[in-house]
């Protein structure tokens, strides 16, 4: 009995071994054609060499993590201008300039030789309702000096931004005042709105200045155009000047709005054709008659240069101003475990007849201003 079963068993062993074989030679194929192939798997493979030598070699304590986040934004920095990398705190604040709201004082800034400076108390915020005013310098917030410290965009969102009801006390330099003003702020929900005016100019041109294209852009510029065409808008100014862009499908919808069904809008091609897309007018447009011109200027980028190529190129609109950036990369964010997140560039957008408007970097920030 116990000699049948051995034999069994020993039958059944190498059919085992095979079937394991085989779908380990599977699942490792799958996973090096995911990966990109041998070379990348032999170049993971230094990276880790490297990485196990600083940790248990090197003459210090090393923190490696840290390592690995200045590693990824290095390496990303050397393909374009355009894809980065964003940790997972990073990826928030990034991505509230284009959800539409967020918590905080309500202030629009630059960091301005090493000093916080308020561009702009956001209408309807607390920092408007409390009397900050444009050109204040925030040099203590709770008591702690935050000038001259080689502050970051980071460390401004820890220190103003926060849930709504919590107090905030700031110190600010005024030009106009002979020492610091003192003020408390009830954080609230700021709403950014994409629309900063919009207004008959006379009895028939109307203007829209977009400032950026976030997830409301075109429902809100929709409205805008609604709204003035009630008031007997038969022309219109559409102000892109100073807009660094945002997503790509708001500014095509809002081309649409002035073209033709069958125009083409925009195009993308990259080396994997599963990028490569073409847009065209649909039926649905509201203004595809009546005089148009689109200002832009040396900042007006990525999905407003889409927006502009497009009415141009169909000789829909009038372009005035200066040239515009020339951002024509199109990013796709791709999230990865610990909530970080890789903003890598997988096309190249070109305008109707064929136009692309890449330029060299110029150190000019794509999400453009900050808001807290």
């Amino acid at each position: 009995m116990e000699e049948q079963k051995n034999s069994s068993y020993q039958v059944s062993l190498p059919l085992i071994l095979c079937i394991g074989l085989a779908a380990g030679v599977l699942i490792g194929a799958s996973l090096t054609d995911k990966s990109g192939g041998a070379e990348i798997n032999q170049d993971v493979q230094k990276f880790r060499e490297v990485l196990g030598l600083i940790k248990n070699e090197y003459v210090d304590e090393a923190e490696t993590s840290a390592l690995v986040e200045q590693a990824i934004g290095h390496m990303l920095g050397k393909l374009d201008p355009h894809s980065s990398y964003l940790s997972a705190q990073d990826q928030i604040a990034a991505n509230e300039d284009l959800q539409g709201n967020f918590e905080g004082i309500g202030i629009e800034f630059n960091i301005f030789h090493d000093t916080l400076v308020v561009v702009a108390a956001l209408s309807g915020g607390p920092s408007e309702s409390v009397g900050l005013q444009a050109g204040d310098k925030i040099v203590k917030v709770n008591d702690k000096n935050i000038a001259n410290i080689g502050l970051s965009n980071l460390d401004v969102q820890k220190h103003l931004k926060g849930p709504k009801g919590t107090e905030v006390k700031i110190e600010v330099i005024r030009k106009s005042n002979p020492s610091p003003i003192t003020f408390t702020i009830v954080r609230d929900k700021i709403p950014q709105f994409s629309v900063d005016a919009a207004y008959m100019i006379d009895h028939e041109i109307g203007y829209i200045k977009v400032n950026r294209f976030s997830q409301t852009t075109y429902q809100e510029v929709k409205e805008a155009m609604s709204k003035l065409k009630r008031e007997g808008m038969s022309k219109l100014i559409l102000d892109l000047q100073g807009n660094p862009g945002g997503y790509m499908d708001q500014a095509v919808n809002i081309a649409d709005e002035f073209l033709v069904k069958g125009e083409k809008i925009v195009f993308t091609k990259s080396h994997d054709s599963k990028y490569d897309e073409e847009s065209f007018a649909t039926e649905r447009g509201d203004f595809e008659q009546g005089d148009l011109i689109v200002l832009v200027n040396e900042s007006s980028a990525s999905a407003s240069e889409i927006v502009a190529g497009a009415l141009q190129d169909n000789d829909r609109a009038l372009i005035v101003g200066r040239r515009s950036y020339g951002k024509g990369l199109v990013q796709r964010p791709f999230r990865l475990n610990d909530g970080s997140e890789v903003r890598l560039t997988i096309s190249r957008y070109y305008t109707p007849s064929g136009k692309h408007p890449f330029v060299p970097y110029n150190n000019l920030n794509e999400y453009g201003k900050r808001y807290y």
